[in-house]
């Protein structure tokens, strides 16, 4: 198929349909509306199912209702929605069904503004809910990878019966990129085993989060980590540029690492060994990879549109052993290429100053 220009919404949306979604249920909240606007086209014209809930409690319930029933369902927000979400998405993980969920970030917090923003990190991959569980979270940096991540994350939440988020700044929700769309796949004809489809002429399934008792709440919460304990084994995904020869590594997602491709590009031009780590899976994070980086001796620069969430992560990962600043943008602001370029040279001369043999090791 030929590429044509989309919005990045558009995108998420179309990609949805053509995965096999087969029923959504949202609430218009901007900087996503116009997902919520094309599925309320695309998905009555395929008489699937599309419902503008009264909320967006409303709307994940719906969501949670319709996967028990084994058909692929979806719901879309941004930061505020998302976090009026967070006791269902609960309820789902602890039911184990799956579920696709899409968050184009705004500023905030409070109701803040439209203005694209990467804050909603912690929320989904260290919240999303009450209890012991994480969502496997995607997080796409243009608009190709929101088509090819929506339609994987269809897939991952059936293969693992679980949540999966993607999750975008606003400003790849509206901005347009030329994209390829994939085929529209086939509905399946028949419900999984599991399901809630009526039971005729076999034995009652039950979809359930509420275990009265420890012991068996305890085995779900067992079973849940072991399956978690796979998908981090499975499901890492990351880019790297330019690892091999750096000493400076940018590491940052979805927006922000656009930003520092391009500063990067411009810095070794000018001689500077820069590379990039871009995670691809915010949970499971690329762990591996991070601390590979942090053995090696490399120093980082983490670049992120908030007040440094994905930051903790990487000081974990990477403890005392290396230099690591960062560059954070608030409020629904885009770092310019520029300001990670100075950020860079500043973080590069200061560890040539405390390390004379930093760079030519």
């Amino acid at each position: 198929m030929s590429k044509q220009l989309l919005k990045g919404n558009v995108a998420f949306a179309e990609a949805a349909v053509r995965a096999g979604c087969q029923a959504y249920f949202g609430y218009p909240i901007t900087p996503q509306t116009e997902l919520l606007e094309h599925m309320a086209r695309r998905m009555v014209a395929l008489d699937r199912t599309f419902l503008q809930a009264e909320s967006e409690v409303a709307a994940i319930n719906m969501v949670y209702g319709a996967a028990s029933t084994g058909v692929r369902a979806m719901t879309s927000s941004s930061s505020p929605g998302i976090s009026l979400m967070q006791e269902g998405f609960s309820y789902i993980a602890g039911s184990e069904v799956p579920a696709v969920i899409i968050d184009i970030m705004r500023g905030g917090p409070g109701l803040g503004n439209i203005q694209p923003s990467q804050g909603d990190y912690n929320q989904v991959t260290k919240s999303a809910g009450h209890g012991d569980f994480h969502p496997i979270v995607l997080a796409p940096a243009t608009v190709q990878e929101a088509i090819d991540l929506t339609v994987l994350a269809f897939d991952l939440a059936e293969k693992y019966r679980t949540l999966v988020f993607v999750i975008a700044d606003g400003a790849i929700g509206q901005m347009m990129e030329p994209a390829e769309l994939p085929p529209m796949r086939e509905l399946p004809k028949e419900r999984p085993s599991w399901a809630l489809t009526g039971a005729v002429d076999r034995n009652p399934n039950l979809v359930n989060s509420l275990y009265m008792g420890a012991d068996s709440l305890g085995v779900l919460n067992q079973r849940l980590q072991e399956k978690l304990t796979l998908i981090q084994q499975s499901e890492v995904r990351y880019e790297t540029q330019y690892i091999e020869d750096a000493e400076i590594v940018l590491v940052a997602f979805g927006t922000a690492a656009r930003v520092a491709k391009t500063a990067a590009q411009h810095l070794r031009r000018e001689g500077l060994p820069v590379g990039i780590l871009r995670p691809i899976t915010l949970w499971p994070f690329p762990e591996d990879e991070l601390r590979g980086i942090a053995d090696s001796g490399h120093a980082l620069l983490v670049v992120e549109m908030n007040a440094g969430q994905m930051l903790h992560d990487v000081q974990r990962l990477a403890g005392r052993r290396i230099p690591i600043e960062f560059l954070g943008r608030m409020g629904g602001q885009i770092p310019l290429p520029e300001e990670v370029m100075a950020a860079t040279r500043a973080l590069y001369a200061r560890v040539l100053a405390e390390d004379p043999l930093f760079g030519n090791r």
